[in-house]
């Protein structure tokens, strides 16, 4: 299951995202280039960027954004420890409520972790 959930994630995303772009709506393509913008360096570190990003999107419960911010974390190298750090975080901040997607954000990261992609 593990590379199929990433590969299908990245797949449609992606595939979803040029469809949204291709209709050439300005303040969508504004909302998109400030979104790649808002990650990147700057006086804090994109690592740290993302790791807000990530108890962000899981007090917010929207699974696509977390595993997005999943990916890009692991991308900076964000370790397994610091992950949950950030989980602890999120579910003191949100509430049990984001015990669910705290599980499901557990299993996208350790097949990240899995398939080193």
């Amino acid at each position: 299951m593990g590379t199929d959930m990433i590969d299908a994630f990245r797949s449609y995303r992606e595939k979803m995202n040029e469809k949204l772009l291709a209709q050439d709506n300005k303040l969508i393509k504004r909302i998109f280039n400030l979104d790649t913008n808002a990650y990147m360096e700057g006086v804090l570190p994109a690592k740290t960027k993302e790791m807000l990003g990530l108890v962000s999107s899981m007090v917010l419960r929207c699974d696509d954004c977390i595993k997005y911010h999943l990916e890009k974390c692991f991308e900076h190298k964000v370790t397994s420890e610091e992950i949950m750090e950030i989980f602890a975080v999120a579910n003191l901040v949100g509430g049990t409520i984001v015990i669910p997607h705290t599980r499901r954000a557990l299993e996208y990261w350790e097949e990240l972790k899995k398939t080193g992609s």
